[in-house]
């Protein structure tokens, strides 16, 4: 019996356009019926999702910040915080990498740093649509959960190798998008968070299904039972999944979830 489904957004629940399916409230309102529990699980700040889902009312449980801050019912969890001088070697090396824009993402908001380009302004705004421009992100005064790192060209040939090489044995390391990645405390990701909602709401890994795309899903991937690969997934994320369903612009997490729901109702 599923009790619990978690979704990542993008390239995974959203279509291209960063659209929600069409039929995304009624199947949620079939997930509430048969009593389960939706969680979002994204690399988007908190509050960013919680404006995507505000049109409804529901009950979604939001895994944001990839793991670092999860939000449930009236509860709250910030996992393990950092303060902006524990990344300072972090940020001052990302300064001197021509083309690369940084976003501190805190738990109050997410912080970048003046000279923005419109191409970044408008990527930023998908995903931080809390955000503020500061002179220095060194002296940023929040709880820092992670630090998020674009570049439009060269993030997977030599940004992100530099900063794995680099900071991986201090930091968790995750792509996110072939222009994005994550530095985060050590031992932070998706399948940590999802763990700790299993625990809390009593749900085991085998009465779990999840989907996901990219990179940073691996271990929410490896957290539950009924894994589910998107069809454009990253063939990492196929090589561990237990299934494979339609992509993102062909509704593959909603087919998948009227399947299992199906197959429920006929036992």
């Amino acid at each position: 019996m599923i009790k619990m489904i978690v979704s990542d957004m993008d390239g995974t629940l959203l279509n291209s356009n960063k659209q929600l399916p069409k039929d995304f409230i009624e199947v949620y309102q079939l997930m509430k019926a048969a009593k389960i529990q939706f969680v979002v699980a994204s690399g988007r700040q908190y509050y960013t999702l919680v404006d995507e889902f505000a049109h409804f009312d529901h009950d979604i449980a939001y895994v944001a910040e990839n793991g670092g801050f999860i939000h449930w019912g009236n509860n709250t969890q910030t996992m393990k915080p950092m303060k902006a001088g524990d990344a300072k070697e972090i940020i001052e090396t990302l300064r001197e990498q021509e083309g690369v824009n940084v976003v501190l993402c805190g738990q109050k908001g997410a912080y970048v740093e003046a000279g923005l380009s419109e191409e970044f302004n408008v990527e930023l705004q998908k995903y931080y649509t809390k955000n503020q421009v500061v002179k220095n992100l060194l002296e940023v005064d929040d709880d820092i959960l992670k630090i998020a790192v674009n570049d439009f060209k060269n993030l997977e040939s030599s940004v992100y190798p530099l900063v794995k090489e680099k900071f991986d044995s201090d930091f968790q390391i995750s792509t996110s998008s072939p222009i994005w990645f994550d530095v985060m405390p050590k031992g932070i990701n998706k399948g940590e968070a999802i763990q700790l909602l299993q625990k809390e709401l009593n749900i085991l890994p085998e009465e779990c299904m999840a989907f996901g795309d990219y990179l940073n899903d691996y271990e929410m991937l490896q957290s539950v039972y009924h894994s589910y690969a998107m069809d454009n997934a990253h063939p990492e994320i196929k090589s561990i999944a237990r299934n494979v369903t339609a992509s993102n612009d062909d509704n593959g997490v909603m087919e998948a979830i009227r399947q299992q729901l199906l197959h429920m109702a006929a036992k």
